[in-house]
């Protein structure tokens, strides 16, 4: 499983590190340490906290979270597979994007719960790209 360090989960998040620290310090997001001493969130911790702040609003810093190219880095927080189809959520800060495509593309980007990736979004169309 993939871990974040607090300033990749502060980007994920779309708030300052600083504000992630104090999250992490008070006991709202459960962190870990590396070999090296870095502290660490767990993938799965970091998908289900960014999808209760953005549910509760409880973001400290207020503004759009947008990016050139309509890219939108965020968490994988659900991957629902059928047969054929598949339908991925990604929290980036504040937005919830779904999109629906092939199982064989989820497959083959290994997309799951509490990785990275990025959402890119063309008219009605939402693009998963892995990071």
């Amino acid at each position: 499983m993939q871990s974040y360090t607090i300033g990749q989960a502060a980007r994920l998040l779309g708030v300052s590190a600083d504000t992630a620290r104090r999250w992490a310090d008070a006991g709202r997001v459960a962190t870990h340490r590396d070999e090296g001493g870095r502290r660490l969130i767990d993938g799965r911790d970091l998908a289900a906290f960014s999808v209760e702040i953005a549910q509760s609003g409880s973001g400290e810093e207020e503004h759009p979270y947008t990016s050139a190219r309509n890219a939108f880095p965020g968490i994988v927080t659900a991957v629902k597979l059928g047969d054929v189809a598949a339908q991925v959520e990604i929290q980036a800060g504040p937005h919830r994007l779904v999109s629906l495509l092939t199982r064989e593309a989820v497959e083959e980007l290994g997309l799951e719960v509490g990785m990275q990736a990025t959402a890119r979004v063309k008219s009605t169309n939402v693009h998963i790209d892995r990071a």
